[in-house]
């Protein structure tokens, strides 16, 4: 039975990143850790996480990336699972990702989103699940950062997160799928924040349409990588 690292990647999430710590509080399996990677936040993410019992990392330079990453080599278990700080894993999360573990170097599951409309709701998880499972039949598996889990080793073997703005988790998903069996977990439900509608539902699918289609700049707007100095 292996012991899961669940790595938050955090930039000013003090708001949201209680409910996220409270969702992994009540795993019917416990992780082996938590840890919160404060990327540069000007707010109080890294005291609410203390406050909370995690263990916080310091990565002051911008790029969800290079928090992932920084998270993924300073975990201390045989697998971690990955989830965003505005994020509410599902009770049976963590357990339902150790079952499926074995003969696996990766997994996700589904997502949806929570605290808009129930038929929203609903229509999230619908049109997500299906675009998920699109790209396994395309054989290309879209492992997104807020709900995924990978054999420590095996990220590591396959040189960990890329050093891009945004599509990062998605990249390393498919090194992972090159190196092994990756595996759709269907009971290890992820509900995310619904303020990725704020700007309205078309905007928030050209965003998704951009990344996915690699053209991922400007993606989290003033969390963007800075441009390489000349």
């Amino acid at each position: 039975m292996p012991d899961f690292s669940v790595v938050i990647p955090a930039r000013n999430e003090a708001k949201y990143l209680p409910q996220t710590l409270r969702a992994l509080e009540r795993q019917t399996r416990a992780p082996a850790e938590v840890i919160v990677v404060d990327n540069g936040s000007a707010d109080q993410t890294a005291e609410v996480a203390r406050a909370w019992g995690a263990r916080v990392l310091s990565c002051p330079e911008r790029g969800v990336a290079r928090a992932r990453q920084l998270g993924l080599e300073e975990a201390h278990g045989d697998w971690v699972a990955t989830t965003d700080a505005d994020s509410l894993p599902c009770p049976e999360w963590i357990e339902a990702l150790d079952q499926a573990s074995a003969g696996h170097v990766a997994l996700y599951g589904p997502m949806r989103f929570c605290g808009v409309a129930p038929a929203m709701v609903g229509l999230s998880q619908l049109s997500y699940s299906a675009f998920l499972h699109t790209c396994r039949v395309l054989g290309k598996p879209n492992l997104a950062g807020a709900n995924m889990a990978y054999s420590r080793r095996a990220a590591l073997l396959a040189g960990g997160y890329p050093t891009v703005e945004a599509y990062e988790d998605v990249i390393l998903g498919q090194e992972l799928d090159r190196l092994g069996k990756v595996a759709y977990v269907p009971a290890a439900l992820v509900e995310t924040s619904g303020r990725r509608l704020e700007g309205g539902v078309l905007p928030f699918l050209w965003r998704h349409v951009k990344n996915v289609t690699g053209h991922t700049r400007g993606y989290f707007g003033d969390d963007r990588v800075p441009p390489p100095e000349n």
